[in-house]
């Protein structure tokens, strides 16, 4: 029987680009994002790619919190169960503090954390009525530090780790495995408006390494792990004159 995963930003960047990793290795694949004509052209291309390959598409807005329950039930009846979920789902703005922009700092937040939550919640819920499942939430390297023009999406993905921590120690002993991945720069829109992204990789080059820590089961990891790894802890050190460089 093929893994069954559920994919929530999967329009573009790193969602997409493991749906066609994932799909390639067999899974059945549940794709969502706000845009359904894109989603709905990624069924087609995958499906003319793998032609055995089940694929299940459905609109989601994260922050249309109350819809979530709903969508995860739908994917999950239309994949005839569901294994794992990609909490991958984000934004990224670039505002900076103090220049007339919080209206989109608040939307990084109930994106990226809340809208998160509420996706992770409802795909708990699932697993714990199902008796076993994996999360595999998506945060960031920028967790590590305070960034410039990445402070509401630096706080919203420290948070959302934290968030997964928590969580792994409720479910422990329930058969639900959690991932926390910080992914580094990976060239997408989300981080294009800097100037600085040190150690870029593509998104299928990300998606394979992704792909395989999800198959380990990895508690946590940084994408790709070197050098990151190594960096990581570091960045918390790095003098504010430093940082300010990025």
């Amino acid at each position: 029987m093929p893994k069954k995963i559920l994919i929530t930003g999967a329009s573009s960047g790193i969602g997409r680009a493991l749906a066609y990793e994932l799909a390639g290795r067999g899974y059945a694949l549940a794709l969502t994002a706000r845009r359904m004509e894109t989603l709905e052209e990624i069924r087609d291309d995958l499906q003319a790619k793998y032609p055995s390959a089940t694929v299940v598409v459905h609109p989601l807005d994260v922050v249309a919190y109350d819809s979530v329950p709903g969508v995860i039930s739908a994917c999950a009846e239309g994949l005839g169960g569901l294994d794992i979920l990609f909490a991958n789902a984000g934004i990224g703005l670039g505002e900076k503090v103090g220049k007339g922009r919080f209206a989109d700092a608040r939307r990084t937040i109930e994106t990226n954390l809340i809208g998160a939550m509420a996706t992770v919640d409802a795909a708990v819920a699932y697993f714990l009525q199902q008796g076993s499942g994996h999360i595999v939430g998506v945060a960031s390297v920028t967790a590590f530090l305070g960034l410039p023009r990445m402070s509401s999406y630096g706080a919203a993905k420290a948070g959302f780790s934290l968030y997964l921590k928590s969580l792994r120690a409720e479910v422990y002993r329930k058969n639900i495995h959690v991932t926390v991945l910080n992914p580094g720069y990976i060239d997408t829109p989300l981080n294009d408006m800097l100037k600085s992204r040190p150690f870029l990789i593509s998104p299928e080059k990300g998606a394979t390494m992704i792909a395989g820590m999800i198959e380990r089961q990895v508690k946590s990891s940084t994408v790709p792990i070197w050098p990151w790894r190594i960096l990581g802890p570091v960045l918390r050190w790095l003098p504010t004159r430093v940082i300010a460089g990025f």
